[in-house]
């Protein structure tokens, strides 16, 4: 079989190598980072040291499709995750009082899932993949450059294997930039002599505050984790060993609203958010986190039907990033992993094939989900700066705001836009499924209420005056 490396040893890459090793590979994993997983799940948070993660105690989310890809790929990590004090997450448990269908789904156990904080979830799977056959994990080995050889294709760069900063060759069949958000992989396929990637790139232009929470009992869920509130979002997020977090983004465009950074401005604007006020029943046990200079960005390592480079291959947010208000990076960059793996059990051999076939697949099973995020985000933000500076609110996507208003009265509706946020399904799907079109129809034409839960213009500036 052949000899794989991935560079950047996170979730993805990790759960990449677990997958790429147990298909017989021989799987090495580069990671810069030198601090190896402490002894005990629970030191990760207070004691892990991850400076290559610049999001390592920002909130994140495993989503239904994450456990579905490892129950069947990577078997026991849900289990493992659970061990380690992550929590089941059932968004059907608590249903809108103007649904009176309540009766269970066959399918309903899918949308269930189990999360905790990032650095809980990259214990366990720290703990998967250094077990898993094949795979070495090499801690404080930081990548510099690519090394190329004999072309595969005509007057395009072949990778061989890597050159560390140390000065080490490290060589390689294929060769996985797993680095996230910070991947250098355009300068490294510049400077193996490649065409310079399609990119896009823009700043999200929101900024997060977050605040961590414990206590004996997990707040009840009332409503959306995600849930817009005129000039800000509010997303709460269980986590694992009995700890919980709230976080409020808006827009950076703002500057009234860095007041949240005052722990008493964060609380006074939650506990006036109705269905999440009880989420501040529990012992603070951060500040109030800031996280601002979020980048969307997407690259393809296809141009002009001609792989810029060969024997290299881009996943997770070294592929693409975005707001990750939704909490699915982790999920989506898994899904791309499989596809990854199922695309070298193909090619793995042939070179100009894999980086085909790996870019087709990609845009056909992975870029829908960055997609709709993109379009999510500029909508949002568009909103909220509309918001500040006084304006009428452009007019919400007349589809995606009937769908909310049905899922507050159909439980298959509620399910469908549940397997949305699950990355279960996309939203052109599940649109045009019967059950859920009929719904839409009857709405259409409707005005819509205002939501009675937004807090107006001057309403925020009293909270955030005290």
């Amino acid at each position: 079989m052949s000899r794989i490396l991935i560079c950047g040893g996170g979730v993805i890459g990790l759960c990449a190598a677990a997958m790429l090793g147990r298909d017989g590979h021989s799987v090495t994993v580069l990671e810069a980072d030198h601090a190896d997983r402490p002894a005990a799940s629970v030191e990760g948070w207070d004691v892990w040291e991850r400076p290559g993660v610049a999001q390592f105690r920002q909130p994140h989310n495993l989503v239904s499709l994450f456990r579905m890809i490892s129950d069947r790929e990577l078997p026991g990590l849900t289990d493992g995750l659970l061990r380690a004090g992550c929590v089941w997450v059932d968004y059907l448990d608590n249903l809108p009082p103007g649904i009176t269908d309540r009766a269970p789904r066959p399918t309903d156990e899918a949308l269930r899932c189990v999360t905790g904080r990032r650095p809980i979830i990259e214990w366990a799977v720290a703990s998967m993949a250094q077990a898993a056959p094949n795979v070495t994990i090499r801690r404080g080995t930081k990548v510099r450059e690519l090394i190329t050889g004999a072309s595969a294709v005509a007057g395009v760069p072949h990778v061989s294997g890597v050159r560390t900063t140390a000065g080490e060759e490290i060589r390689g069949d294929l060769v996985i930039d797993a680095m996230g958000r910070r991947s250098p992989a355009c300068e490294w396929i510049a400077g193996a002599g490649g065409r310079r990637p399609i990119e896009e790139a823009e700043d999200s232009n929101f900024v997060y505050f977050t605040r961590y929470f414990s206590g004996q009992q997990r707040p009840r869920r009332i409503g959306r984790a995600l849930t817009p509130m005129g000039l800000f979002s509010i997303l709460t997020l269980d986590g694992d060993n009995d700890t919980w977090s709230v976080t409020l983004y808006t827009s950076s465009k703002n500057k009234a609203m860095r007041g949240l950074r005052d722990t008493a401005a964060f609380h006074r604007v939650v506990s006036a958010c109705a269905r999440q006020a009880h989420w501040l029943d529990g012992e603070p046990i951060t500040p109030v986190l800031l996280l601002t200079g979020v980048l969307d960005r997407y690259r393809r390592l296809m141009v002009d039907g001609q792989p810029v480079i060969t024997g290299f291959a881009v996943v997770g947010d070294a592929w693409a990033c975005t707001n990750p208000s939704a909490g699915r990076g982790l999920s989506v960059g898994l899904l791309q992993a499989q596809v990854l793996r199922d695309v070298a059990r193909r090619h793995i051999n042939d070179p100009q094939a894999f980086a085909r076939e790996y870019d087709a697949e990609t845009e056909r099973q992975v870029a829908p989900f960055y997609r709709n995020q993109i379009a999510a985000d500029r909508a949002r933000i568009a909103e909220m700066n509309a918001l500040e500076q006084g304006l009428p609110m452009p007019a919400p996507n007349p589809v995606t705001a009937r769908l909310l208003a049905a899922a507050g009265e159909d439980a298959d509706v509620l399910r469908g836009v549940i397997e949305i946020a699950m990355c279960l399904a996309l939203p052109q799907d599940v649109i045009a499924r019967p059950r859920v079109a009929a719904k839409l129809a009857e709405l259409d034409g409707q005005t819509l209420p205002p939501d009675p839960n937004i807090i107006d213009r001057d309403r925020m500036a009293a909270l955030l005056n005290g």
